[in-house]
């Protein structure tokens, strides 16, 4: 082989590992999924948010249904108002299922569980959610911990 042939097969190479990496780094910070899936978008409120951050995801026993794509503050009920993406896919969720905040590996990326209930009807565009459980904030937990010793 000669000098250029080298040199262009580790360039090919080369371009082919900042793909791989570009690619890698959208999937680790959730921006692939920037573009506007089908789906319909339902609402939460919660009374704590924690570290909650547009774009993180919701899921449903473990499954991927969709993302936070918008987080407000309510000032007539004073609290977090969340507006969720729902794909298309997952379209039937009951009225009375469960939204929560959890708080995923050791990093703390927190995102939203869904746990469905047993209702006969289903979440649609602009539905809200009834139930919702909010972060569990550690500050809190410690002070509880402290007052009652």
């Amino acid at each position: 082989m000669n000098s250029r042939t080298i040199e262009l097969t580790v360039g090919f190479f080369m371009l082919l590992f900042l793909a791989a990496m570009f690619i890698l780094a959208m999937k680790v910070s959730n921006l692939a999924s920037l573009t506007g899936t089908d789906g319909y978008k339902v609402t939460a409120y919660f009374e704590n948010i924690g570290g909650l951050k547009p774009r993180a995801p919701v899921s449903a026993s473990g499954v991927r249904v969709g993302q936070v794509s918008k987080i407000e503050y309510d000032p007539e009920t004073f609290r977090a108002r969340v507006t969720l993406n729902i794909d298309k896919d997952y379209a039937e969720f009951p009225l009375d299922t469960i939204a929560s905040i959890y708080t995923a590996g050791l990093l703390g990326e927190q995102y939203i569980g869904l746990d469905p209930g047993g209702d006969i009807e289903y979440l649609t565009d602009g539905g809200e959610f009834e139930i919702t459980q909010s972060a569990l904030v550690l500050e809190r937990l410690i002070g509880r911990v402290l007052v009652d010793q």
